[in-house]
């Protein structure tokens, strides 16, 4: 077997990449990777990757070709690897967009290059009530309303559909971008935001309209939504993931378009304003009285004759809102996240309902263009005090993390930190209520949980903005979509045991762009040799394969 030592990458019979960090190539092949595989371990000498179905078709969407992923994993490998898995990456990445749908007259017909792979899936019996009428070896009639749930079954099957049936135009509405902001401002959209609009976009072709665009937190995710809502001049229904981001998309709707109040709808669990342009949270979709009745806010998707469906925070959507989603395919569809992963493994439903990831910016190179503060992530590794030690050892697993997420010495070591940065604006997020508390109380800082009303968030929020109050202790409500833009400082206490999506919005929440010094600082406390250790090793994945580095620091007794 040929080997190649000068090379950093050894992969592995299952598919699985391990990248040497101290090669001097590490950086170069981590970039090129990371476009068909995902990060999901990050020891100290070696990061591993994994190829997956998912990956592979994200890749394919993207325009890789097989022969291109191949080629880069045999550019960085050490060694030969072997031909089961160049055959495999081939087999999956043709098998995008060998089944594709096409409208034809009333009909859609759903086509495929290979004949033999519709005798194969005419064969499952749980495909066959979706298949009318097989019109020759190539063509098989499907009914209009089968289209989301078919798309789902085959992408199951490892078939992902490449959907080209078209949309509805929906009702007209009439929306330019304005060139100052009604609030004063010189706007115009970026390049970066000007090409995620066209690429999804694709000059009307059946192509575009549906996909997802991820860009980091504080890049200006809502301005693409915006851009591309110009372009189709249709009523457009936002889903965003609370009653603040609701009222932020209704703010930047009216600030930067010639859109009015009157126009723009707020549907909440305060309002229920049906407009020409409607924002929605995904909490009031799914609410329901009790578990057996239907979600009676779901006829807001056929309240009006939408031309556009945007789904805000989409790694974040919920599985009703999936369901229903499938029933409304020819609606145009566009998902906006700073990051794909899910926790729940459901990116095939994100692939298959609203489309493959359409744009990507890496969150440095956008940080190095200055469109992001430039971030530097320190973690803190603190001791547990010996007096915890025998509880922590005879406790059960969830109740080991709580432990040792709410060491007391993270007070202490939050203490200086806030003295350090005694000039910045500073966020202190973390996940157990009462650790929170006597952290708002130890500081004398105000506090929003879940239980503070929407009127009271408004208002601190807005005292934080224009700089009355210096330090915010927020829970994990404040995770997603909240527009802090001092925001320069964040100190991450606790978190959700692995959840790499938080640990990436908990860094956005002080990504945007700051005047003078454009800098950043995002801290975790730990506790040192224990489950929190290892949760935040699984948080930080994301970010280290987007290029971040975490500082290690030691807090001693």
């Amino acid at each position: 077997m040929k080997q190649s030592m000068d090379r950093p990458m050894i992969i592995q019979n299952d598919q699985t990449l391990l990248l040497e960090v101290n090669h001097p190539k590490f950086k170069k092949a981590r970039k090129e990777i990371s476009s068909f595989a995902e990060l999901i371990k990050s020891p100290e000498y070696f990061h591993t990757y994994r190829i997956t179905p998912i990956t592979l078709w994200n890749a394919a969407a993207n325009g890789y070709s097989w022969q291109q992923v191949i080629g880069i994993l045999d550019q960085y490998s050490k060694l030969q690897f072997p031909t089961f898995i160049k055959d495999e990456i081939r087999i999956y990445m043709e098998r995008y967009g060998i089944l594709s749908f096409k409208r034809e007259g009333n009909q859609i017909h759903c086509k495929s290059k290979d004949p033999k792979v519709f005798d194969k899936l005419l064969s499952y019996a749980s495909l066959q009530r979706y298949f009318k009428e097989r019109l020759n070896e190539y063509t098989v009639v499907i009914a209009e309303q089968d289209r989301g749930f078919l798309k789902q079954e085959l992408i199951k099957l490892g078939y992902p559909v490449q959907d080209l049936a078209g949309y509805q135009e929906g009702e007209f509405l009439s929306l330019s971008l304005l060139s100052r902001t009604k609030t004063g401002a010189s706007f115009q959209l970026r390049d970066y935001q000007r090409k995620a609009i066209d690429i999804f976009y694709e000059k009307g072709a059946v192509s575009g309209g549906s996909g997802v665009i991820v860009l980091p937190c504080g890049s200006g995710k809502t301005v693409v939504g915006i851009g591309i809502m110009e372009l189709l001049q249709a009523e457009t229904l936002i889903l965003t993931t609370n009653t603040s981001s609701v009222r932020q998309w209704i703010h930047e709707l009216i600030d930067k378009t010639s859109l009015t109040e009157e126009m723009v709808g707020e549907y909440s669990g305060q309002k229920k304003e049906v407009k020409p342009v409607t924002v929605a949270t995904y909490q009031i979709l799914t609410y329901r009285s009790r578990d057996e009745l239907e979600f009676e806010h779901m006829k807001l998707f056929q309240s009006r004759n939408w031309g556009l469906i945007i789904y805000d925070e989409v790694h974040l959507l919920p599985a009703p809102v999936f369901r229903y989603t499938a029933n409304i395919q020819a609606k145009r569809r566009l998902g906006l996240t700073a990051t794909l992963v899910r926790e729940d493994g459901k990116e095939d439903e994100v692939f298959s309902l609203i489309g493959p990831k359409k744009y990507e910016v890496p969150w440095l190179q956008m940080e190095d263009r200055g469109w992001i503060a430039k971030a530097k992530c320190t973690d803190i590794q603190i001791p547990l005090p010996k007096k915890w030690e025998k509880q922590y050892i005879e406790a059960s697993k969830k109740q080991k993390y709580r432990i040792a997420a709410t060491n007391p010495l993270k007070i202490k070591v939050l203490k200086k930190l806030i003295k350090q940065h005694q000039d910045d604006p500073i966020l202190i997020i973390g996940q157990y209520l009462n650790q929170l508390e006597e952290i708002a109380k130890e500081l004398g800082a105000p506090l929003i949980t879940g239980q503070v009303k929407q009127q009271e968030r408004d208002q601190i929020y807005k005292a934080f903005r224009t700089g009355k109050i210096k330090i915010l202790v927020v829970s994990k409500v404040a995770n997603f979509a909240i527009d802090l833009p001092d925001a320069k400082v964040a100190i991450q206490v606790s978190g959700t045991f692995g959840s790499r999506q938080e640990e990436a919005q908990r860094l956005g929440r002080i990504l945007r762009p700051k005047e003078g010094e454009n800098h950043a600082y995002f801290y975790s406390l730990i506790t040192q040799q224990t489950v929190d250790q290892d949760y935040a090793l699984r948080r930080q994945l994301f970010l280290l394969e987007q290029g971040y580095e975490y500082d290690i620091q030691h807090y001693a007794l």
